[in-house]
């Protein structure tokens, strides 16, 4: 195993700091690292939003479901699926553009979480932790108002960065699934209950199978948090939706 697998291997969330900053230099690499990733036609549909006012970030860390370590990251990231620079500079060149469309939404999140994934392995390389935060996706109308995100602008993912206490670094990282059950060759291939239970069942840890999924469903997937989060995505979506 060659030391790029072996660290794509080893990487975990972080979500408790050292106080200590990241320098300029290293910041600098993992933004150039995070713009070197693979995007649609070289076009880089994202722009990347670099927090460093303090209010900003007590803000999110109460926006973003109330999660207090935001405010005490070293370094905060939102990759934005950007969908109006181009369609701005084609107008400006009188090129006539169509509205942006769904399609032109997903490939722009493509290109956002591909860039913030290559943020993320970059700055693990220089032993810096981080933390995705989904929950930007919340609370459309604040955060549109609060990073002034204008029409067909969507906050794809927000990263968390910090060098990692020693608890965080020595604590295991959690079990992913079997390749079997993720790889499926050819075409997608249906589960069978006996096969979800095989590969849900190693996270259940003292409670039996139904317990932990019904628990597990009731807090995550039917959580006020996950409801906001398809409300909002909801109304950025209208923006991308045919214009009659």
């Amino acid at each position: 195993m060659n030391e790029t697998i072996k660290q794509l291997y080893e990487r975990k969330s972080v979500r408790v700091f050292e106080d200590r900053e990241i320098s300029g230099e290293d910041k600098k690499l993992i933004l150039e690292a995070a713009m070197m990733a693979p995007t649609a036609g070289n076009q880089q549909l994202y722009t990347i939003l670099d927090i460093t006012d303090q209010e900003i970030k007590d803000h999110l860390a109460e926006t973003c479901d109330h999660q207090p370590f935001i405010a005490k990251g070293k370094m905060v990231l939102i990759f934005c699926a950007d969908c109006s620079k181009w369609y701005e500079a084609f107008k400006e060149a009188d090129c006539a553009p169509r509205f942006p469309g769904a399609g032109d939404l997903m490939l722009a999140v493509s290109d956002a979480v591909i860039a913030a994934q290559n943020a993320v392995t970059a700055a693990w390389s220089l032993g810096i932790g981080s933390c995705y935060i989904g929950d930007i996706m919340e609370n459309c109308e604040i955060h549109r108002q609060l990073l002034k995100l204008p029409t067909y602008v969507f906050p794809a993912a927000m990263l968390v960065f910090g060098y990692p206490t020693r608890q965080q670094t020595e604590r295991p990282k959690p079990e992913r699934a079997g390749l079997h059950h993720i790889v499926h060759e050819n075409s997608y291939c249906r589960m069978s209950p006996d096969e979800y239970e095989m590969m849900f069942g190693p996270k259940t840890g003292h409670k039996s199978y139904q317990e932990w999924m019904q628990a597990f469903c009731k807090r995550k997937y039917n959580s006020d948090f996950s409801r906001e989060m398809t409300r909002s995505v909801e109304t950025y979506l209208k923006d991308f939706f045919p214009h009659p």
